[in-house]
């Protein structure tokens, strides 16, 4: 009985000082926002790796989500007569919910999994320590970088995943479902207001945030050796794509 509340306590004192070492890692980060010096050159090529490489990711996720919401709607809708709505139904699930959900998640999974075994490897080889002896603060070498590009990038992603996405559901609808185009485009802007994108690119900034701090956190204190770059890519992934959905409904809570 000891041994089982030991552990019990051991586990519960580890989560305790994860938890302290990401809220310091916040905090640090913050800091570093305002005080030079500011490595442009890192921060406009994470603009390319994050934002412009993921691109055709997220493009095509989002244009075949609104496809197959368009698809999937109209199979409901018909049997109560009910199509009108379709074109609302795939616009505002689209800016508020889908788009930035899957592009967070699409990003989590190939921009973060690099983040985390980048940053575990200069770990693993010590690459970190001399960034110290040179006097040059990793933190804002190495972190601030991906999270200034993550938080800007993400946003843009999912401005352009919604308009991808909303085509999607419009070729489906006038090409395979015989929609009338004029009644089509109508229909999707009668009821779309200004709080349905912004709250969408609002979750994408937080998601940009989510995905840039955890795969820095997990690379950055990954333990040694190869298995230990592995364990960093995958608690970097797995735990960025659950603060995502926990945040999402977070955010839905606070604008809806």
């Amino acid at each position: 009985m000891l041994i089982i509340i030991g552990q019990i306590g051991k586990c519960a004192i580890e989560i305790i000082r994860k938890i302290g070492a990401f809220s310091l890692l916040i905090v640090s980060i913050i800091r570093s926002i305002t005080k030079p010096p500011f490595y442009l050159r890192l921060i406009y090529r994470q603009f390319l790796v994050i934002g412009f490489y993921s691109l055709p990711v997220v493009a095509m996720t989002a244009f075949f989500s609104g496809a197959v919401l368009a698809l999937q709607s109209y199979t409901g809708f018909s049997r109560f007569s009910a199509e009108n709505s379709i074109a609302t139904v795939v616009i505002l699930s689209i800016t508020r919910e889908l788009g930035p959900v899957l592009a967070g998640l699409m990003v989590a999974g190939r921009v973060g999994a690099s983040i985390a075994a980048e940053i575990a490897t200069m770990r693993v080889t010590e690459q970190i320590d001399a960034l110290y002896t040179l006097s040059t603060d990793p933190m804002k070498y190495l972190i601030l970088p991906r999270v200034s590009a993550a938080v800007i990038m993400l946003p843009c992603l999912v401005f352009i995943g919604d308009i991808i996405g909303v085509l999607g559901g419009y070729c489906v609808s006038v090409y395979k479902l015989d929609f009338n185009s004029t009644r089509y485009i109508t229909s999707s802007f009668n009821y779309l207001e200004t709080m349905d994108v912004v709250s969408g690119l609002v979750k994408a900034a937080v998601f940009g945030f989510i995905i840039a701090v955890v795969s820095c956190y997990s690379g950055y204190f990954s333990d040694k050796g190869a298995r230990g770059v592995g364990n960093a890519t995958t608690k970097a992934v797995v735990n960025s794509s659950i603060l995502i959905l926990i945040s999402n409904y977070l955010i839905t809570e606070l604008f809806f």
